[in-house]
């Protein structure tokens, strides 16, 4: 479902990704692991259109995604990927339900449809009593609960979550742990998460370790 080939990226004169190749499947959870400053956020950076290779090529769903104008992608994105990072950034002005609505309301949908597919979300990461509540009413774990269903709620081909538990206890980083296995499990959802937690890392179908830009080892 994604291809990455040949994906090159430097800042200055400092070589961030020195030549990257690897496939997703539908479905797999692949965790992409390193010491800080290998590239790895880079890496998922570009995977995500968020930033653009200097040389290479990311393919998703059969597009060819540098082939796409900056409004095109755009929209490319908010239908087709969902993003988790390592502090929520949930909107503390809005709900927990307002803030899963609010890619659906970016990507046009109505409130009805919009706030239909977030309380089904809701449901599913157990926190329907807490629709009302504000982040700063909520802990963090349940915050980045929250996060992932905002995430889900364009039902994306793939969620690319960045160190998703790095700012979570060791409780709340199972349950987080858990839900994506059980969100793989039950609705086939793609996920690319760059982590240094070796559990999580433990737990995905597909595990990449890059070194100095490079993928230096892969284990399935």
């Amino acid at each position: 479902m994604i291809l990455a080939e040949n994906i090159h990226k430097s800042y200055g004169k400092v070589d961030i990704l020195k030549g990257i190749n690897f496939k997703v499947d539908q479905g797999e959870i692949v965790s992409v692991t390193g010491a800080s400053g290998a590239g790895k956020s880079t890496l998922l950076q570009i995977l995500g259109t968020i930033e653009k290779a200097d040389q290479g090529k990311v393919t998703l769903n059969s597009i060819d995604t540098s082939k796409l104008n900056d409004k095109a992608l755009s929209a490319f994105r908010n239908k087709h990927m969902g993003f988790v990072f390592q502090f929520h950034h949930l909107l503390p002005e809005f709900t927990a339900l307002e803030n899963i609505c609010i890619p659906a309301f970016i990507a046009g949908q109505g409130k009805k449809e919009a706030e239909k597919r977030a309380w089904e979300l809701l449901d599913f990461i157990h926190l329907k009593e807490r629709a009302t509540h504000k982040p700063s009413e909520l802990s963090g774990g349940e915050q980045q609960r929250i996060a992932v269903a905002r995430a889900l709620v364009n039902k994306p081909s793939v969620i690319f979550a960045d160190e998703p538990s790095g700012n979570l206890d060791s409780n709340s980083s199972k349950s987080l742990h858990q839900l994506f296995l059980d969100l793989r499990n039950e609705f086939g959802q793609t996920f690319v998460i760059v982590t240094h937690s070796t559990e999580l890392a433990s737990l995905t179908d597909h595990q990449l370790h890059i070194k100095d830009g490079l993928i230096v080892s892969e284990n399935n």
